[in-house]
């Protein structure tokens, strides 16, 4: 069976450069982790339920809040590990410090017998393209790209 998400990639625009909206995952594995480390906030979802109902629920989850808006396909990547991630891009604006993710629980450390609760995404941050490009799950760069490709369009 094929894990399959999707999420949302928030996004602004200026004159003069469109910014995105990443997360970083919490937790102890990812709490050093930076570069190529952060994603678009995103999770997994049945195969019947609509790829876009979930990416809005999901985007709630993982921030707090219920983009609004319509949105544009940014079609599926492959990850690594074999999920399927469908994303959609919406305008708007979301404020970081507001972040407030729900929360996930895990022994650790492990083989401690100690249950520690963890936020599922620690930290809200907006980047240029360029910077997201360094900082997004390598395998979500295409969003970065298809995004880039709206916008010069538009």
């Amino acid at each position: 069976m094929v894990n399959r998400s999707a999420g949302i990639l928030l996004y602004r625009r200026t004159r003069d450069e469109t910014r995105v909206l990443l997360v970083h995952p919490g937790g102890p594995f990812w709490e050093k982790r930076d570069f190529g480390a952060w994603s678009i906030p995103k999770g997994e979802h049945p195969e019947e339920e609509d790829p876009e109902v979930a990416a809005r629920r999901e985007f709630a989850e993982e921030t707090g809040m219920l983009p609004s808006g319509p949105s544009l396909a940014l079609g599926e990547i492959r990850q690594k590990a074999g999920k399927r991630v469908t994303g959609f891009a919406i305008e708007g604006d979301f404020d970081p410090a507001t972040l407030n993710s729900n929360t996930f629980e895990i022994e650790w450390p492990p083989r401690s017998g100690r249950m520690r609760t963890f936020p599922e995404v620690d930290r809200a941050e907006w980047f240029t393209l360029p910077d997201a490009r360094e900082k997004i799950l390598p395998a979500q760069r295409p969003f970065l790209d298809r995004l880039q490709d709206i916008c010069d369009r538009a």
